[in-house]
C-alpha cells in the first residue's frame, strides 16, 4: 500500500466468516441440522449437533416430491373417454335395432341379399350395446383411479375401446353367421 491510502477496513456483518463462524457469532442453531434431525429451530434446549464424519445422502428434489400431474395425458385420456362415451351414446340404438343395423350393413357392402330376423336376433344386439355400455362404465372408473395415482393413463381407454369394440361386433355377427344364405353372400361381396 502507498502512504496516502488508508488501510482497509475490517469486513462487517460476516463478510469473511464461514457459515459456522456466523452462526456462533449470531447465536442462532444450524437450520440443515434442524431440517435433517426433524427438530425445530425454536427449541433452545437441544444444541447444534456436530457435523459426523459421513454426510447424510442430499436427496434430490425429483426423488421426494410427488409425481406432478401430467397435463396431456389428462387431455388424451378424456379425450378419448369423450369420444367413447359419444360413439357408444349413439351406437346404442342402432344396436338394440337389429334388423336395421343388418340392413344398413349389408347396403353399406353392396351386398344384395335378404335377412330374415330371426327371434334371437335382437337379444345380441342388447348384448352389444351393454358390453359397449358397461365396458365404457368400469374403462371410466379405472382411467379415474390411475389419474388420482399419478400413472399414465391415456392407453387405457385407447385399448378398452379396441376390446370391447371387437367384443360387441363379435356379437353382433353371431346372427348374421347363423344364417347361411345371408353369411355366403356376404362372403361374395366381400371376396369380390
Amino acid at each position: 500500500m502507498s502512504e496516502g491510502e488508508t488501510p482497509r477496513p475490517r469486513p462487517q456483518f460476516g463478510e469473511y466468516a464461514s457459515p459456522e463462524e456466523q452462526r456462533a457469532r449470531i447465536q442462532q442453531p444450524d437450520a440443515t441440522w434442524a431440517l435433517e434431525t426433524g427438530q425445530s429451530l425454536d427449541d433452545p434446549a437441544t444444541p447444534p449437533a456436530p457435523p459426523t464424519s459421513a454426510p447424510a445422502p442430499v436427496q434430490t428434489p425429483a426423488a421426494t416430491a410427488s409425481p406432478r400431474p401430467r397435463r396431456v395425458d389428462r387431455i388424451a385420456t378424456f379425450a378419448l373417454l369423450g369420444y367413447g362415451l359419444f360413439t357408444v351414446l349413439t351406437s346404442i340404438p342402432s344396436l338394440a335395432d337389429y334388423s336395421g343395423y343388418v340392413d344398413t350393413l349389408l347396403g353399406v357392402m353392396g351386398v344384395e341379399a335378404e335377412y330374415s330376423v330371426p327371434a334371437g336376433a335382437q337379444i345380441w344386439g342388447v348384448a352389444a350395446a351393454l358390453v359397449l355400455g358397461l365396458g365404457w362404465i368400469a374403462t371410466a372408473a379405472l382411467s379415474w383411479t390411475n389419474l388420482r395415482r399419478g400413472r399414465l393413463t391415456w392407453w387405457i381407454p385407447l385399448t378398452a375401446g379396441v376390446v370391447f369394440n371387437l367384443i360387441a361386433g363379435g356379437l353382433m355377427l353371431v346372427p348374421i353367421m347363423s344364417d347361411p344364405a345371408l353369411w355366403n353372400a356376404l362372403m361374395a361381396g366381400v371376396t369380390g
